[in-house]
Formats: structure tokens, C-alpha cells, sequence
């Protein structure tokens, strides 16, 4: 039995997220059945991380295990054919056996996410479903003051699924950058151990409201001291969300 880890980009339209779901199709789904198209094996792929319902992801570290003897190199461009067969969109972007131990999610010490927002008044075209459309400027100083009360150890369940099923809201926010890309667009960069279910587009979607001057910047610290979901007052769409990165020792 071999264990690889790969690398895998996505896009999350049409996928119910990473995880295998009763009620459509999921990124692991896909992954599970190319696999068994090429070796003739039921095994588990797991994710550095779970994404929701139509998240991108650039590369998401991944591992299976494989008792069939095959390169990495074969793996790699077997799973791809069949994916793309399959009309998946979704890619191995490398393959590689795994060092001993290796987990790609409990082995993994730091998460990243990148939320896409473009500013105009028009619908998008070719960023449909790859973005957040806000139809006016936001003002990104204002945003960047407000991100900062977020950075480091807090409570975040005002920024927090009622669905999310992790054991603690507590979490170290490591980074929240606002940064300008393009012409009319903006990056939020978000980088941490760990993130709660909703916790990016939670973040996203308070920074938004100051950026278009509906709240203070004061008001994002006072909605995550109340630890209340309740506080929160708008969640950013999965359009422009991407896993971006994970880290490992």
C-alpha cells in the first residue's frame, strides 16, 4: 500500500463542496470514482481541508491510499483523464509519494484563503461565479482598519456557522490583508491554523460593510465581542472564495 499526496485545484460551481454528499456532487466524489476507473480500488481521499458548496480551490494538498503499483507520474495523469472524461472540473496538479506519517489534513499547521471581490456596476462575465460583485467603490483603508481588530486569538462565533461543528470558536487569526488587484478588484487574504465553517466569508462580508461606509470601523470589533451570530450583519457569497495554500512542518 502506497500513500501519495497531491495537490488539486477545482472549480467549485456545480460541486456541493469537497466533501461526499448524499444530495449532489462533491470533489471527493469525483476523485473517488476516477480513482477506482483507474485501479480498480474503493479508497478514501482526504483534503487538508473542506470547502462548502461552489469554493475554488488553486491548491489543496490531498492524500489516498493505493494498493495498486503504480508511479506517481501515471497516478497523476490517469486520475486527470478520467476526471476530465467525466466532465469534473477538477485537476491534479502533482502527485507524489507521501513521506511516512503524512496526513494531509492533521499533519497540516496553516490554512490560507483568498475571497475575490471586483467592483462595477456591470454583471460579470467571464468572473461569474468566481467572484463577488459589489456595484460600487469600497474603501479599502476603512477595511484594512477593520481587519486588524480581527487579527489574533478571539472568540469568533459571531463569525461562525450555526452549522459548524468545530469543538471551540476560539482560533488564532494569523493574517487579514486587503489588497487591491487589477483594475476594480480587491484580494482578502486569510491566513490561520485553522478556520471555523463560514469564518472567511463571515470576515469578508463585515470588512465589505465598511467598506461601502454602512458601518463604522469601530463596529466589527463590537460585533466580534458579542459572540453572536446574530451580530454578524451580512455573509459574503462562496463565488470568491479559493483555498489557497496549506503548510506543513
Amino acid at each position: 500500500m502506497t500513500r501519495f499526496r497531491l495537490t488539486l485545484e477545482w472549480d467549485g460551481r456545480g460541486f456541493m463542496g469537497w466533501q461526499r454528499q448524499a444530495h449532489g456532487p462533491s470533489v471527493q466524489e469525483s476523485l473517488e470514482a476516477a480513482l477506482a476507473a483507474v485501479t480498480g480500488e474503493t479508497a478514501t481521499f482526504h483534503a487538508a481541508g473542506r470547502t462548502d458548496a461552489g469554493v475554488h480551490a488553486l491548491a489543496m494538498p490531498a492524500h489516498v491510499d493505493v494498493a495498486r503499483t503504480i508511479t506517481p507520474f501515471r497516478l497523476m495523469e490517469a486520475l486527470n483523464a478520467r476526471l476530465r472524461e467525466a466532465g469534473a472540473r477538477v485537476a491534479v496538479l502533482d502527485c507524489a509519494e507521501a513521506p511516512a506519517g503524512f496526513h494531509a489534513r492533521f499533519s497540516c499547521i496553516g490554512r490560507a484563503y483568498r475571497y475575490r471581490l471586483v467592483m462595477r456596476r456591470a454583471p460579470l462575465t467571464l468572473d461569474a461565479g468566481r467572484a463577488w460583485r459589489v456595484p460600487r467603490p469600497l474603501d479599502v483603508e476603512a477595511m484594512r482598519a477593520a481587519s486588524a481588530c480581527l487579527i489574533g486569538r478571539h472568540d469568533f462565533t459571531t463569525f461562525r456557522s450555526v452549522h459548524c461543528q468545530a469543538a471551540s470558536p476560539v482560533k488564532t487569526l494569523d493574517r487579514l490583508e486587503v489588497v487591491p488587484e487589477g483594475k476594480n478588484g480587491l484580494v482578502v487574504e486569510a491566513a490561520a491554523r485553522s478556520f471555523l465553517h463560514h469564518q472567511v466569508r463571515s470576515m469578508v462580508g463585515a470588512l465589505v460593510l465598511v467598506g461601502l461606509g454602512r458601518w463604522r470601523v469601530e463596529r466589527v470589533a463590537d460585533a466580534l465581542a458579542a459572540r453572536n451570530r446574530a451580530a454578524l450583519g451580512l455573509n459574503a457569497p462562496a463565488d470568491g472564495l479559493y483555498f489557497a495554500a496549506a503548510h506543513y512542518c
